[in-house]
């Protein structure tokens, strides 16, 4: 079984950190778990660092971007797991990603989720991440903004650094693909923390769109 170093970027996660971090260390071949606090104003860190994780500290907030490629730097094992701090018990679904990219049957998995189960935005953020994948290189992913990822050290090394802000996803991805690296999706029940439809989700999703939209201008920029 090959093993891996599951990487967690975490910004005022609290409330579920220590569920998260207990549901990965219970799956098989997980031997080194890092969470980056990425300048939280709670006790994720000292809480991450209690349920046994290794805790890298950002004193201010820099995004999900420097807190994975932080954190990959630390990784000392053969694979790399990313996944998200508010996933819980369902990151025990890690499992399931793992497998494909042990076996050597892909370089890197990406889980999709089940549907959600409260109305949010109007997919449009998910649309431009989609259309920049089919436009560039030609695929269609279900979950194209997953973070929730394993990749093996060739692919690391052929994706790395990740890109700064809500680009990190789909950058990922098109790298990737461009390499020629083996993707696969993989259905999983993992769930997180759900945005509605309030004025801060609404928000949000703004600030992903403009940096989903920032990341394919750059790429643009490269190929001209």
């Amino acid at each position: 079984m090959k093993s891996v170093s599951v990487v967690i970027p975490a910004y005022n996660e609290e409330q579920y950190i220590v569920e998260t971090i207990k549901a990965v260390k219970k799956v098989q071949g997980v031997n080194q778990i890092i969470v980056v606090d990425d300048g939280s104003k709670d006790n994720t860190g000292q809480l991450a660092a209690e349920a046994g994780a290794e805790v890298i500290r950002i004193e201010h907030n820099r995004g999900k971007g420097n807190a994975l490629n932080l954190g990959c730097l630390k990784c000392n094992q053969e694979l790399i797991a990313l996944i998200d701090a508010d996933l819980g018990a369902s990151a025990g679904e890690l499992a399931r990603l793992m497998e494909p990219v042990v076996n050597g049957t892909a370089d890197m998995t990406i889980a999709a989720f089940p549907g959600t189960r409260k109305k949010g935005g109007f997919g449009l953020v998910k649309g431009l991440a989609n259309m920049g994948i089919r436009v560039y290189v030609g695929q269609k992913l279900k979950a194209p903004l997953s973070g929730q990822r394993v990749i093996n050290r060739q692919a690391l090394a052929e994706i790395f650094p990740f890109a700064p802000g809500f680009g990190v996803e789909i950058m990922a991805t098109l790298k990737a693909f461009k390499k020629g690296l083996i993707v696969r999706e993989i259905e999983t029940k993992m769930h997180h923390r759900e945005t509605g439809r309030s004025i801060s989700d609404f928000k949000h999703r703004g600030k992903q769109f403009y940096h989903i939209l920032m990341t394919l201008f750059k790429i643009r920029l490269l190929r001209s």
